[in-house]
């Protein structure tokens, strides 16, 4: 078989997965535009494939559903981007959980939740209402709380690993603490509510997480 034969797969895949990396990003763009425009309930699939210029079917195809347009969305702000990697798997985050410094590491987790939710904090809102009405989207919502129960729970262990959490805190008590104020709640009270600086946010949190953990 010609060389040039064999590599022509490989050349037309590769231009395949580029043309639906590109899909999805259109459609996730607009979506997030559509959605908080016009909120979950009034945003259609043929709305969203006009602005993404992205026909229905193919729309479909790659999401099954405005609710996993939605998952979608949420999955790419969390991440940052829409690679295919856990949050917690990323080296940024997993070298955090081995800090033995415990200023450093509430400090850097302070960091990262302070991004996240600059990133979610309106798309998680429109999850928040769209589940008042909607079993799906209250079951996805459920499924991302107990995703950030879990990240939050390996930072009590960490601290714990590392003997640094107070001698007085019980490793269950502290993922409580840890969820409360770690959670959108409390970001969209100061920062949005009470207009905090995102700045101001993470040195609160940093500041509160050592007084109330170490």
């Amino acid at each position: 078989m010609p060389e040039d034969v064999k590599r022509d797969p490989p050349t037309q895949g590769g231009r395949g997965q580029a043309r639906t990396r590109f899909a999805r990003r259109a459609v996730v763009t607009a979506a997030r535009t559509l959605f908080l425009e016009r909120g979950y309930a009034g945003t259609t699939i043929d709305g969203i494939s006009s602005l993404a210029d992205v026909p229905p079917a193919t729309v479909y195809r790659l999401f099954a559903s405005k609710l996993g347009i939605l998952k979608a969305l949420l999955d790419t702000a969390i991440a940052g981007d829409d690679q295919p990697v856990a949050v917690q798997e990323r080296p940024n985050i997993a070298q955090l959980f081995g800090e033995p410094d415990p200023t450093k590491l509430l400090a850097g987790f302070a960091g990262v939740t302070t991004a996240i939710n600059q990133r979610t904090s309106d798309v998680y809102r429109i999850l928040v209402g769209a589940a008042g009405s909607d079993p799906a989207a209250a079951e996805l919502l459920d499924e991302i709380q107990q995703q950030r129960d879990r990240g939050q729970g390996e930072i009590a262990r960490a601290l714990a690993r590392a003997g640094t959490l107070r001698a007085d805190l019980q490793e269950d008590r502290a993922v409580d603490l840890i969820h409360a104020l770690m959670s959108p709640e409390v970001y969209r009270l100061l920062v949005v509510d009470r207009h905090w600086t995102p700045e101001q946010y993470e040195h609160w949190l940093a500041t509160t997480l050592f007084q109330q953990l170490v």
